[in-house]
């Protein structure tokens, strides 16, 4: 599919999606007005009546939550990027994660070189992609356990790049869904809409990076993010010069 066939079918798509919405809030406002009136049931009649109208309601607000990750889900394609400190990123995310971290007993670790060359980054999106594989770490670590994010430089015939890996000892992931779990809408989670981790994917793939993923079960699972390093931003790159000036 071309850019411009791609951009016009994301297009029509969150229209339809969006006229959707409209009508899930029509329905959610008119099944908030009758919970209000069977808010003290007189009998086991309108308590029944009350009980379903609250599974609906929650069903509009879950179909309201797809329709909002799938929005997000079709508006990335050109995003606007900038040369950006990865490690000040991450840091970021870290100070914004770690009240959640603590609350599920999961000691978060970092190693990010100072040096590191800067990288081309909307930086929003970017950190929606983190805070996307943080949370699917945080939901491996029911008991708790550690989240590790590394990153090194990488240097070879393609060019130079960063790689950051979230590292974490949760549950795992059975190699047989490990291929899919990038698909949009596959999850095997209760109640998942199938979409964070297409979301991350498609974030990573606008900034001109890539994503992989290793698993074993009952060890953890380790995601890395490989990055292109900004033109001139290669610390080796920078000696050289320096030798050569």
């Amino acid at each position: 599919m071309s850019h411009d066939s791609y951009a016009a079918l994301a297009e029509l798509a969150g229209g339809f999606i969006h006229e959707i919405k409209n009508h899930l809030g029509t329905l959610g406002l008119n099944l908030q007005l009758l919970a209000e009136d069977f808010e003290e049931p007189r009998d086991q009649r309108e308590r029944r009546a009350l009980t379903r109208v609250h599974k609906l309601q929650s069903e509009c607000q879950r179909l309201t939550d797809i329709a909002n990750d799938f929005l997000r889900f079709a508006r990335i394609r050109d995003l606007p990027l900038a040369p950006a400190e990865l490690g000040k990123v991450i840091e970021e995310m870290i100070d914004f994660f770690t009240p959640t971290a603590r609350a599920a007993n999961i000691d978060i670790k970092v190693y990010v070189p100072a040096d590191l060359p800067s990288v081309a980054l909307d930086i929003e999106m970017f950190k929606q992609a983190l805070l996307n594989l943080m949370l699917n770490a945080e939901q491996a670590m029911p008991e708790g356990g550690s989240l590790t994010m590394q990153a090194v430089l990488e240097i070879s015939g393609q060019g130079t790049y960063v790689a950051l890996s979230l590292i974490d000892t949760g549950k795992g992931i059975d190699f047989k869904v490990l291929p899919k779990i990038f698909e949009p809408f596959f999850s095997t989670k209760l109640g998942g809409t199938g979409l964070g981790l297409a979301t991350t994917k498609k974030i990573i793939e606008a900034h001109r990076g890539s994503i992989e993923v290793q698993s074993d079960v009952g060890k953890g699972t380790k995601f890395t993010i490989r990055l292109p390093a900004c033109a001139g931003s290669d610390p080796l790159q920078r000696v050289e010069q320096g030798k050569t000036a």
